[in-house]
């Protein structure tokens, strides 16, 4: 196996985003306030998108703050404050579900470090373009433009899906 890395500072910015993300996810799962929860997640959107200009996909960095740490985010905050929270009881411990739970963790951890770095990895077969975003938007506004189109109408029939079900709700009770 061949374990030489370079220690550039590519390397280093990957490596304190790729250990935001992870921090930011496992706080995501241990916190028990909802609206902790949801700053910790959008913590790690952003280290996300700043692990995707690392890999020089731009216009998929703008996208993920855009999308997931500006409107999911926000929407998840609004969702939390215009809610009822009953203060239920904490669940107990499982030492036992969660030393089985580390160890698979674990085991697959060591599954997919050694699966990449066993891989060999091709060549990019063409040169990519210099302007991923223009080209991108020419692709989505000529080839793709119907799916574009339907995926736009599926999201605002699911928008308002969902205001008729926080209104019913909101009627029963």
């Amino acid at each position: 196996m061949n374990f030489n890395i370079d220690f550039t500072g590519e390397f280093f910015a990957f490596f304190l985003l790729a250990v935001c993300a992870i921090v930011g996810a496992v706080l995501a799962i241990n916190f028990e306030k909802v609206v902790h929860t949801t700053l910790s997640l959008a913590f790690t959107f952003v280290s996300l998108a700043g692990l995707y200009v690392l890999l020089e996909a731009e216009f998929v960095a703008f996208v993920q703050v855009l999308l997931y740490v500006g409107a999911v985010t926000i929407l998840m905050i609004f969702g939390i404050m215009m809610t009822k929270h009953q203060g239920e009881g904490k669940e107990p411990g499982r030492p036992l579900l969660e030393a089985l739970a580390a160890i698979g963790c674990l085991c697959l951890f060591g599954i997919l470090f050694y699966a990449i770095r066993s891989a060999g990895f091709p060549a990019p077969a063409a040169d990519l373009p210099e302007d991923n975003t223009l080209s991108i938007g020419k692709l989505l506004y000529s080839a793709y433009a119907i799916p574009f189109e339907l995926v736009s109408v599926l999201l605002t029939v699911a928008f308002i899906g969902a205001v008729a079900l926080a209104k019913r709700e909101e009627e029963d009770s």
